[in-house]
């Protein structure tokens, strides 16, 4: 058995995307790396998992398999096909995304949510998302990250989840950050197919301003930096248990 470390890597542009690819071939060259990826572009399906069709995968070469599922899907096939992974995977890494995965986008983005997928099984996860094109540029940092977090030593409780961000200029540096806020066009447009029947599109027109935030992984990446904002899994609000106690409490209307 090979004493390198296994890295499980996936994202949600599809197997074939320049990123995914250029963070393979950068991680090889110091791990074990097994690449379970979307057959296509998964982009925004956030944690979704397919419950309601079979799924089918390939192996496209060797260590790599394609899933015509989501982000999450390929993550869980990972961790529970007999078989396809040696062992428990050391690092679950998902990347490298083209376009930005900040702030709020969090809760949509697939390529979270393959890394979340490896955090919830207990596994240190990191997203990656990129908003220039020099995707060897960001495996390379990608490299150096997963090194560093591979010889960090992690606190007890939940795995470590971390989103980076690399900015559209070469880095000025590298800051860790907290969430931003990100501001869309939001809208629902009615509008006809060629047979008269409506349809929807939703989400209004491209692009988002950045909210200002001090310290946020938005204002990092307007400023030029990687930004590393660590994620949590635990969903409960501690500050509204008063209201739920106060909703489980007696009824004042009865």
């Amino acid at each position: 058995m090979s004493d390198r470390p296994l890295l499980l890597v996936s994202n949600d542009d599809g197997v074939d995307a320049p990123g995914n690819i250029a963070l393979r071939e950068a991680l090889a060259t110091f791990a074990d790396v097994y690449t379970v990826a979307p057959q296509t572009e998964q982009s925004a399906k956030s944690h979704s998992i397919t419950l309601h069709h079979p799924l089918r995968f390939n192996e496209v070469e060797k260590r790599v398999w394609a899933v015509d599922g989501t982000p999450a899907d390929c993550v869980y096939v990972a961790f529970f096909l007999k078989d396809l992974l040696p062992r428990r995977p050391d690092l679950v890494v998902s990347g490298i995304n083209h376009g930005p995965n900040l702030g709020n986008d969090v809760h949509y983005s697939g390529t979270v949510a393959a890394a979340r997928e490896g955090a919830l099984r207990g596994v240190p996860s990191i997203a990656l998302s990129n908003c220039s094109s020099d995707m060897e540029g960001a495996a390379q940092y990608a490299k150096r990250f997963c090194k560093q977090l591979l010889r960090t030593t992690i606190p007890e409780g939940q795995a470590v989840l971390l989103n980076i961000n690399f900015p559209a200029v070469p880095p000025k540096g590298i800051r860790a950050t907290r969430l931003g806020f990100r501001l869309y066009s939001d809208e629902v447009e009615v509008r006809d197919d060629p047979r008269g029947r409506h349809y929807l599109w939703i989400g209004g027109p491209g692009g988002a301003k950045n909210e200002p935030v001090e310290g946020a992984d938005t204002e990092a990446l307007d400023e030029g930096f990687i930004s590393i904002t660590p994620l949590s899994i635990e969903a409960t609000q501690p500050s509204h248990l008063g209201v739920a106690a106060y909703l489980a409490g007696p009824a004042e209307d009865r």
